[in-house]
C-alpha cells in the first residue's frame, strides 16, 4: 500500500498564518491518502497518466475549494506515486 506523505517547501513563507503549516500538510496528505486508496482499489488497468489525473483530481475533492484550488502539487512525485499504484496492480 502506497502511504505517501505532503510536506510544504520551507523556503515558501505562509505569512500570518504559518503556525498552521503543520495542520495544512497533515489535511493535504490525508486527502491524498484517501485519494490514493480510491484509485488502487478502483484500479482497471489505466495508464500511469490516467491514474496521476485521478490522483489530483480525488486528492482536490477532498480538500476545502479554496485549498483545493491554491496547491501545486510535484508533479513528478505524483506520478511516482501513480506509477507505483500502476506497478502494484
Amino acid at each position: 500500500m502506497v502511504q505517501p506523505r505532503i510536506k510544504l517547501d520551507p523556503n515558501v513563507s505562509l505569512g500570518p498564518v504559518e503556525k498552521l503549516r503543520g495542520p495544512l500538510e497533515e489535511q493535504l496528505t490525508s486527502a491524498l491518502r484517501n485519494a490514493v486508496d480510491k484509485v488502487d482499489d478502483q484500479y482497471q488497468g489505466e495508464t500511469v497518466t490516467e491514474v496521476e489525473k485521478e490522483l489530483l483530481e480525488g486528492t482536490k475533492a477532498g480538500l476545502h475549494p479554496d485549498i483545493a484550488e491554491a496547491i501545486s502539487p510535484d508533479q513528478e512525485q505524483l506520478r511516482d506515486v501513480a506509477a507505483t499504484i500502476v506497478h502494484n496492480n
